[in-house]
């Protein structure tokens, strides 16, 4: 079983448990021309089209500028720390299970495409919704024809089920209808139980998107019908609601 997850916006540079191990990223020269476009944008541009205030687009402005340079890289897994990271709680990962998440998760990125955990990478802010002038297009047509076959492949030389946890923008980076006809997507739903009806809370969502990549991790799941086992602060199971494809994980 494959895993998806989506980048998060916040980033780090540098982490003092992070592992010898490392490998490049699928679309490392793409990326490279991504950032050397954006290289190009005034710190007043890239506010705009980050949508972003003048402080984070300086930032970016710099991490642009020297994005060639070979320093401040570290392994995906550890460089983006956003809500699903933090709760993905990689500070006691042993060597095995870092091995066993480069092998089964894959990590979207804007800028990058399609990462492994232990890719290198360098910090940068790109939203999917940018043209960048080579490109002619927004970044998630750019990717849709790059990743769309690449992906629907490694899941097939897998066993063919994809653990869906990453959030559904991302899937406008692939040609998604083509991907769940041709391997078995399954998608976990977490709710919270509100005035007798199920309702999502998005940071309640990402801690359980986080903590469930974490359980297949470290439990080496594969097979779906194990998740049925997770339970995350009171979220479990919820037979009644779901679907093979859709589990369904509820905080009543």
């Amino acid at each position: 079983m494959q895993i998806m997850i989506g980048s998060a916006k916040e980033m780090r540079a540098e982490c003092n448990y992070a592992p010898k191990e490392n490998t490049s990223p699928l679309f490392k020269d793409e990326a490279l021309a991504n950032a050397m476009q954006m290289s190009a944008y005034s710190e007043d541009e890239l506010a705009g089209i980050l949508k972003c205030n003048a402080a984070i687009a300086g930032e970016n402005k710099l991490r642009f500028m020297r994005f060639t340079e070979h320093d401040n890289e570290l392994q995906a897994i550890l460089a983006y720390n956003g809500v699903v990271y933090k709760h993905l709680g990689t500070s006691d990962f042993t060597k095995e299970d870092f091995k066993y998440a480069g092998g089964h998760l894959w990590i979207t990125s804007f800028l990058y495409g399609l990462l492994r955990p232990l890719d290198m990478i360098k910090c940068y802010r790109l939203e999917g919704d940018v043209v960048l002038p080579d490109n002619g297009c927004s970044m998630f047509d750019y990717w849709k024809a790059r990743l769309t076959d690449v992906f629907i492949e490694s899941v097939k030389n897998d066993d063919g089920v994809l653990l869906d946890l990453a959030s559904s923008e991302m899937h406008r980076l692939f040609n998604w209808s083509k991907v769940k006809r041709e391997i078995t997507v399954v998608r976990p739903e977490f709710y919270v139980c509100k005035g007798g009806k199920l309702k999502t809370v998005v940071v309640y969502a990402k801690m359980c998107r986080g903590e469930m990549t974490r359980f297949a991790i470290k439990n080496r799941l594969d097979d779906a019908d194990a998740l049925r086992g997770f339970t995350y602060e009171g979220f479990r199971f919820i037979p009644q609601e779901s679907t093979q494809t859709s589990p369904v994980f509820a905080l009543e």
